[in-house]
């Protein structure tokens, strides 16, 4: 007999938006269902492995009041369990890795654990249902109103029917639009259709970004050489057309101008981290892969705590173009997943035996895979890291205009009367499955709109991430770790809004009076919706 549960909000997948819309729903007094299909919480933060991708100003403003908990969280989870040193301890913006992407990178466990206390006084409470590992495997429908989602468990198949007044799809790869039947768009969108300058003359569905298995990995003695994996000789040879190297190398365009750049690579360089400047206005901080996406700094804490830094590889030399996974079966999705995990692996073979060092010699043998570290017994990260979804046809579509610094020049982006959180990031889109190199954009400071979270016709489904209605490139700016959180946290609080007071949420984004009342919620709730504007007063 198949299980069902009804709560007042049902949110499907915990990753960052999903965690945050549940956070929301709950600070507003409603019962949450929340699914995850794997083992940890967190997405792109703890279960892909993903450093948090953020803007310049992400210690002073720009990031809702929770985001900023969940990183405080993260930091004082180091003062409380780790050896820092005398040093690092006080550092107020302590940067466990030292890495350059990010002026907080992190062990992705330590994200999970953060995360995990957030929710615990609301589990304990009996208000929030967390049920992991599940996935969505139907939905039932009725006109424009999403009534259930079954949901199925990952392992044993064991599935429950989920009931809810509103349904959040904060799923990774927008799983629930198809299921439901609300109208989605997937891959480059014709500049015909969005007048975007770097849009193609022809919509290209399929057409979108890599998927990328991260792993982690440090630098001790011996020989820690794996076997050479299936398809090595394949992913050795493998050159784009549009690359100009072999991917598995340390050469691959700039991002930013496609020249072809040669990376550096030395482990353990015996650097101060306190020192690190992670701010990628003035270094995109990606010469030396080592340092790029470093989760550990070993001189952050004690001697002998760390035999070696841990490296987080997410670097273009493993991204998976061959293929989506949007829209194509179960078996041929787990087939494309299985080719980027060989590709991640040759690289780290490469690693280990080929590739160049400073002193002349070739290969690493002393790296070592740390599955510990992202949860696995294969040595990869838990998931793959997802930078693409499937998005919603919604009352409003985020374009290129809007946030391009050609349009807006050094100033803010588009404003939306209806805004509902802010954001800053380049649109830095990844190579792609239709064989285009990156498109990198400058942005300007963003917006979100509300009207980007709400599908056209659908009423009661809500974006809660990458979900939402951008643009294939639009995406590309809008798509890291504290805009998702943000998006999923309005959604949660949208729903429950609409809850206790009887309202829709096409009603809160059309009715100017109704927008301002949910507005002003969400200003005491501490999401900014407008970026600073600093003068005297």
């Amino acid at each position: 007999m198949t299980k069902e549960l009804h709560a007042d909000i049902l949110i499907v997948g915990g990753g960052l938006g999903g965690v945050a819309a549940a956070l929301g729903a709950l600070r507003s007094g409603r019962t949450v269902i929340m699914s995850e299909e794997f083992d940890w919480l967190g997405g792109q933060l703890t279960s892909q492995a993903v450093p948090p991708d953020e803007h310049s100003w992400v210690e002073q403003f720009g990031i809702t009041r929770t985001y900023r908990q969940l990183r405080t969280g993260i930091r004082q989870y180091y003062r409380d369990h780790y050896p820092l040193t005398a040093e690092s301890r006080p550092w107020g913006d302590l940067n466990p890795g030292a890495g350059f992407v990010s002026r907080l990178c992190a062990e992705p466990r330590v994200g999970v654990a953060v995360i995990e206390a957030m929710l615990a006084p609301w589990r304990g409470g009996g208000k929030l249902t967390v049920l992991q590992p599940y996935r969505p495997v139907a939905a039932d429908v009725n006109g424009d109103t999403v009534r259930s989602i079954t949901l199925r468990h990952r392992d044993s198949g064991v599935e429950i029917v989920c009931s809810a007044a509103y349904v959040v799809d904060a799923t990774e790869l927008g799983d629930l639009l198809p299921m439901t039947g609300t109208e989605y768009a997937k891959g480059f969108e014709a500049q015909s259709d969005t007048g975007e300058p770097s849009a193609p003359a022809v919509a290209q569905p399929d057409n979108v970004q890599a998927v990328s298995v991260c792993f982690a990995v440090d630098h001790v003695d011996g020989n820690q050489v794996i076997d050479k994996p299936e398809n090595y000789e394949f992913w050795r040879k493998y050159q784009p057309d549009f690359w100009g190297a072999p991917l598995v190398s340390f050469t691959a365009p700039h991002p930013r101008t496609l020249e072809l750049t040669t990376r550096s690579f030395t482990p353990n360089p015996d650097d101060d981290p306190t020192l690190v400047d992670a701010d990628q206005r003035r270094n995109p901080g990606d010469g030396n892969l080592w340092t790029f996406r470093r989760i550990a700094a070993r001189r952050n804490f004690l001697p002998g705590a760390y035999q070696s830094d841990i490296c987080l590889v997410n670097w273009p030399m493993i991204d998976y173009m061959e293929h989506t996974i949007i829209d194509v079966s179960e078996e041929e999705k787990a087939a494309h997943l299985k080719r980027a995990a060989e590709l991640s692996y040759s690289m780290f073979y490469w690693l280990q035996t080929e590739a160049p060092r400073v002193d002349g010699g070739q290969g690493f043998p002393g790296l070592r895979l740390r599955g510990d570290v992202t949860g696995t017994d294969h040595g990869l990260a838990m998931a793959p890291y997802i930078r693409e979804s499937r998005r919603i046809l919604p009352v409003t579509r985020i374009v290129e205009q809007d946030v391009s610094m050609t349009i807006h020049g050094n100033a803010l982006s588009k404003h939306y009367r209806d805004s509902v959180g802010i954001g800053m990031y380049r649109i830095d889109l990844h190579p792609s499955t239709g064989g285009d190199n990156y498109v990198d954009v400058e942005s300007a400071p963003f917006e979100i709109p509300l009207g980007s979270l709400l599908p056209r016709r659908v009423k009661n489904l809500l974006a809660g991430g990458k979900n939402m209605g951008t643009t294939h490139i639009t995406n590309g700016c809008y798509r890291l770790h504290p805009v998702e959180w943000n998006v999923g946290e309005v959604a949660g609080l949208l729903a429950a809004h609409c809850l206790n007071n009887g309202l829709t949420p096409h009603q809160v984004q059309a009715e100017d009076a109704k927008l301002e009342d949910f507005q002003a919620q969400l200003y005491r709730e501490g999401i900014e919706i407008r970026w600073p504007d600093v003068r005297g007063y």
